[in-house]
């Protein structure tokens, strides 16, 4: 039988009770006795040591540990925790040609997210391009093509803002979390290493920060061959991989696979999943809790090559939070993939 945490009250009526057996004439209820208010500060400190002591029973577990003994558990297995990532990307500065922005300068977007430009930048017929790098890692260094930047100081003969260029400011990637991390160390002791299995290519792959699901296809293009794709479901814009990204996974891969096996990383292609939903009741609510629902249904089932089930996306619609009932328009087939493309949530119409 397992033990249960006696609950703050549980722990105050207990020392009540013991004042009362043990000190004839007293009446610890009282609100404002001496042995009430011991009491209540004796069991608020025992509960205290009962939460540390549950705390500490879930570290003791690397199923249920986190942060830094997480980190430790994993360590044990040689899994380090995927660090943040910095986004770079390419920015077009105007200005006199001939003018210099040298490499350092400091720029800024208009919530403060601060870049540096890599290398020098000499502007001829007006313009130039320069590659930036977020000052701080993480996914919040990312920014759409477009994106207005401004100097920190002003540089003579250069306009006082740039603007990203189409490719956008990209590949900034949060530190792994203890789901994802914990999850990692999970599939590494159920399904130790084989020197080429089928999950130790997926395994290689998640170790690439900004991974966070992957697929291996064996003798996708022949014998002896491999297909390694991947997906990255935090970036903001899209889970389709860079070109960047898929360069690195590539190379690490490289690093570990079988000398014989001919390895292929790529990006799936992305496949919009488009619906057509009448709902009762029609509100904004409704609505926002059904696009979680499907969306989450698609990260959950949504592999290469895979099929969308129709029941299951009426499933994820009679769930969402509020929705009394549904009629799902389109599709009205299951929705297939070939292989290499990966449903991704598209347009949903309601009616």
């Amino acid at each position: 039988m397992s033990f249960k945490r006696p609950t703050l009250a549980e722990l105050i009526k207990r020392a009540v009770n013991d004042f009362n057996s043990r000190l004839e004439g007293t009446d610890s209820a009282l609100r404002r006795s001496n042995t009430n208010a011991l009491a209540r500060m004796h069991s608020g400190a025992v509960h205290g040591l009962y939460g540390y002591l549950a705390y500490i029973a879930e570290q003791v577990m690397y199923d249920t540990a986190e942060g830094e003994y997480l980190e430790r558990w994993a360590s044990i297995w040689d899994i380090d925790r995927k660090e943040a990532d910095y986004a770079s990307g390419a920015v077009i500065f105007t200005g006199t040609s001939g003018a210099v922005i040298p490499a350092g300068t400091e720029l800024q977007r208009s919530d403060e997210i601060a870049y540096t430009l890599d290398t020098d930048v000499t502007l001829a017929g007006g313009t130039g391009t320069g590659t930036v790098t977020a000052s701080t890692a993480g996914s919040d260094g990312n920014a759409d093509g477009g994106v207005s930047l401004s100097f920190t100081s002003a540089i003579e003969g250069v306009a006082t803002s740039a603007t990203v260029g189409s490719g956008g400011i990209a590949g900034g990637s949060d530190q792994e979390s203890d789901d994802d991390l914990r999850s990692r160390l999970l599939e590494r002791i159920q399904q130790p290493p084989h020197g080429g299995a089928s999950f130790d290519y997926v395994a290689w792959a998640l170790e690439i920060s900004g991974v966070t699901r992957a697929w291996c296809f064996p003798q996708q293009n022949g014998l002896g061959t491999v297909g390694v794709t991947f997906v990255c479901d935090d970036q903001e814009d899209t889970i389709i991989p860079d070109v960047s990204t898929v360069a690195a996974v590539q190379a690490h891969i490289d690093e570990e696979r079988p000398v014989t096996a001919d390895v292929t990383v790529y990006a799936p292609t992305a496949v919009t999943l488009d619906l057509t939903i009448r709902i009762t009741p029609g509100t904004d609510a409704v609505k926002t809790a059904i696009k979680a629902e499907l969306q989450d249904l698609i990260v959950r089932e949504a592999e290469p090559g895979a099929t969308i089930l129709l029941s299951h996306i009426n499933e994820a619609i009679s769930i969402a939070a509020g929705e009394t009932d549904h009629i799902l328009i389109s599709p009205t087939v299951d929705v297939t993939h070939n292989t290499g493309q990966i449903a991704i949530l598209g347009t949903i119409t309601w009616q």
